[in-house]
């Protein structure tokens, strides 16, 4: 932009000094002119100290005017006098003290101030943001934010409770002060990803009506030393001064990692901003209105120190939901979405055990997709089916080309794993079985957990390990050869066997004893020492065998169980193979069975 006014500039001045060029004429010239009668109109311009000045000369043969400088006015008179010429004179305007001495002064300043100006646009700003580099970047709620209150919140009704003494505090601080209470400073919200940490939080700062600071745990940590523990003590320099209010940390394990893990020792900036972390959530005084709230996945890194009473008192966890939190939930997102008369929300609900309140949401919104993509103006039952199946499994790809041995490989595959999802009483019944391919898989069994449950038993373990070998067995049997389609199978099965084994003390050669090392990673909050095996080779070995002895065991079962529904297994692979997908009706009626399914209608 500077440059090209310069070079407008400069062509503006080079066209005017042409142009005075052109029009310039010399004395010999206006002489000889004047002789020859050839000029037409003649005006002086004279100053008023000396004699010099210019002359303006219109000739008769030409539009434009010419002017010479002269001298001596007085000579110029005398010859027009000669000539009788008429002329008019005036005096050259004197230069005042606004052209000589304010105009170029503003002009200057004018110039200085846009070259600063773009210079500082160039460089970003560099110098105010290294004034503001260890500010905090946390973000105040203002009055105009749509606000969340604990109605925003379903399916979380326990945690909702426990965070309302912190509401009541918050509104009325007085009624706990005079009976000598210590409210709880910090609360940490611990539950898996998508469970409604973060709006809870909100809800809380709602419900209350104070000022609500957010900020991440990521926002401290930067790569120069002391910037994290300047943006924590600024932080808490604008809470005191808006108190009471409530300062959410999101994700705060990735700045309240325990110490002395890794590499970095004392110095590393990380700890630095923990350790600031630390002392202003002890420094504050006990009643005075501020409440820390932060929330992670992680809880089993966090430092110790983090953890103490005094600082985060209180514990809340969130976890899934149950069926009625779940129907909750899907009430509250559904209600800016027109549901056909289709649409059970309960079954809905009873169909999505583990689902949390984000998979929910985004349930229903893949389901909102699909009516959209069809020019529907709500949602039927039917989008929600291909929305959870997608949402579940992935999106299908019905355009791949898959040869007719790979099919029906694929179809026995399915109908292995379908058969034995059905017949064993704690791992079923099937929602929907698919050869098309999904991902990088080339078919599917989807599950239908039914009912919500807090632990695995070891009947229920060994039944998954029974299911995951169950696509092989059916390989071998009827195609009397393997493949790799098997590996993601193989790989789960021996997790769990594994688990069993040196988790949850489900083996008789190891007893109760946990052999265990899943926690020691380094750089999570461990030492380098306590990654090493806690046991010896025997025990090794021991563990080794018993993983075997189990996965041998129910790949046995999952063989006597496949040849005894053997007409059933080719039964599927054939509707498979005709149909391509095949509901849970259309499964269940493969057996011949007259029992009705617990649910009336398939999602």
């Amino acid at each position: 932009m500077l440059l090209f006014l310069v070079f407008a500039f400069f062509i503006f001045w080079f066209t005017n000094r042409l142009q005075a060029r052109e029009n310039e004429f010399t004395y010999v010239s206006f002489v000889n002119a004047v002789k020859e009668e050839q000029v037409e109109q003649v005006s002086i311009t004279q100053n008023k100290e000396v004699p010099t000045g210019v002359v303006t000369i219109k000739l008769k043969n030409d539009e434009s005017m010419r002017t010479v400088n002269v001298s001596d006015v007085r000579e110029v008179e005398a010859l027009l006098d000669e000539y009788h010429l008429e002329y008019e004179m005036a005096n050259i305007p004197q230069d005042t003290w606004v052209n000589t001495v304010l105009m170029p002064m503003l002009i200057m300043l004018i110039g200085v101030g846009v070259i600063v100006m773009l210079m500082n646009r160039q460089s970003g700003g560099a110098n105010a943001k290294a004034m503001n580099f260890g500010k905090n970047r946390a973000r105040m709620s203002s009055e105009k934010d749509k606000k969340v209150t604990f109605a925003d919140v379903a399916g979380l009704k326990e945690e909702k409770e426990e965070l309302e003494e912190i509401v009541d505090f918050l509104k009325d601080p007085k009624k706990y002060i005079q009976v000598g209470a210590r409210i709880p400073k910090g609360v940490l919200l611990e539950g898996p990803p998508g469970t409604g940490k973060t709006l809870l939080a909100k809800a809380v700062a709602g419900e209350a009506g104070v000022a609500f600071f957010t900020i991440s745990g990521s926002d401290f940590v930067e790569m120069f030393v002391g910037v994290g523990a300047s943006r924590v003590r600024d932080l808490f320099q604008d809470a005191k001064k808006n108190a009471p209010c409530i300062v959410f940390i999101d994700e705060i394990d990735a700045v309240a990692r325990r110490r002395g893990s890794g590499l970095g020792g004392g110095h590393d900036e990380r700890e630095q901003t923990l350790n600031q972390l630390l002392v202003e959530m002890d420094g504050f005084g006990v009643n005075e209105g501020i409440i820390v709230m932060a929330a992670t996945n992680r809880k089993d890194i966090l430092d110790p120190a983090i953890l103490r009473p005094g600082r985060f008192d209180r514990d809340v966890v969130v976890g899934r939901p149950d069926v009625q939190g779940r129907e909750d939930i899907l009430k509250v997102h559904a209600k800016n979405k027109p549901l056909g008369d289709d649409v059970d929300l309960r079954q809905i609900a009873q169909t999505t055990a583990g689902f949390t309140g984000a998979d929910l949401e985004n349930l229903l919104n893949e389901a909102a997709i699909f009516a959209a993509k069809e020019n529907r103006i709500f949602i039927k039952q039917s989008d929600i089916r291909r929305s959870f199946v997608k949402v579940g499994i992935g999106p299908e790809k019905k355009s791949r080309i898959v040869s007719e041995k790979e099919r029906r490989i694929t179809a026995y595959h399915e109908a292995g794993h379908a058969i034995l999802y059905h017949v064993l009483p704690d791992v079923g019944p099937v929602y929907s079985v698919s050869i098309i391919p999904t991902g990088a898989a080339g078919g599917y069994t989807m599950p239908l957990p039914e009912k919500d449950e807090m632990f695995n038993t070891k009947g229920q373990m060994l039944q998954e390990i029974t299911v995951s070998l169950g696509g092989r067995v059916a390989e071998e049997e009827v195609l009397d050869d393997i493949t790799t389609g098997a590996s993601q199978d193989i790989r789960q099965a021996t997790a769990i066997a594994k688990s069993m084994v040196t988790k949850f003390g489900m083996s008789d050669a190891l007893g109760l004893i946990n052999y265990d090392n899943n926690n020691g990673e380094v750089f999570i909050g461990r030492d380098f020492g306590q990654t090493t095996r806690g046991y010896g080779e025997e025990v090794a070995g021991t563990i080794d065998q018993e993983v075997k002895r189990i996965i041998d065991e129910c790949y046995t079962k999952a063989k006597s169980l496949l040849k005894e529904y053997d007409s059933v297994l080719h039964a599927c692979a054939e509707q498979l193979l005709e149909k391509e997908k095949l509901t849970r009706n259309e499964f269940e009626a493969l057996f011949g069975s007259k029992e009705e399914p617990e649910l009336a209608e398939q999602m």
